[in-house]
């Protein structure tokens, strides 16, 4: 099972969502890596360059259930791949879900064609906290959007590039977030991105 762990906050030790909202964009970098010798996962830093979350896979690749976690060891989401006989799907749930026998998402992420958007990858998010988000591919290389329904970016990933615009290598991303949207949430829909394309 991956596990994917958030740093203690100074302030609270609370698993309320709210810690995870902030009045201004935050910015991430995401390291496609584990810390964890020779692990698969995913580790990420803040603007100050602090450990904030990671996903240890540990010596399986392209999981299919992963844990969104507090400090505490307590979830935040579950995430589970649905497998169908035509169209699969990813399911996320909260907390609070995932103690009801995971019958209720609190987000579900499907594929869908959009052929006038140039055939890039798009994924509509449905559930009780997305609004019907939707995560849709960029042509940069491994660079995505996640907007809203009047199509107003909630949080985007791209390829990181230092101060004098040199990129970094091909697993370092950078994740910009809105203000007022949950960090974890947007976490857990951006594990599940690149989990369908098999980059975790």
């Amino acid at each position: 099972m991956a596990r994917l762990y958030p740093q203690p906050s100074s302030s609270s030790s609370s698993s309320s969502s709210s810690c995870y909202i902030t009045s201004r964009r935050e910015s991430f970098t995401l390291w496609m890596k584990s810390l964890v010798f020779h692990g698969n996962g995913c580790t990420v830093f803040d603007s100050d360059g602090k450990l904030v979350y990671r996903i240890d896979n540990y010596g399986q690749k392209y999981s299919r259930e992963v844990d969104l976690m507090d400090v505490g060891g307590n979830v935040l989401f579950s995430i589970r791949q649905k497998k169908m006989p035509v169209f699969g799907h990813w399911d996320g749930y909260r907390r609070s879900d995932a103690e009801v026998n995971k019958r209720t998402p609190s987000f579900q992420v499907r594929k869908i064609r959009n052929v006038l958007k140039g055939g890039m990858r798009t994924y509509v998010v449905s559930g009780t906290e997305t609004s019907s988000y939707q995560m849709r591919g960029l042509p940069e290389k491994s660079a995505f959007k996640i907007t809203d329904t009047n199509g107003k970016a909630v949080a985007e990933v791209k390829q990181k590039q230092s101060s004098s615009g040199v990129n970094f290598g091909e697993d370092v991303l950078s994740l910009v977030v809105e203000p007022q949207v949950d960090h974890s949430l947007v976490m857990a829909l951006v594990i599940v991105y690149e989990l369908i394309n098999h980059k975790l």
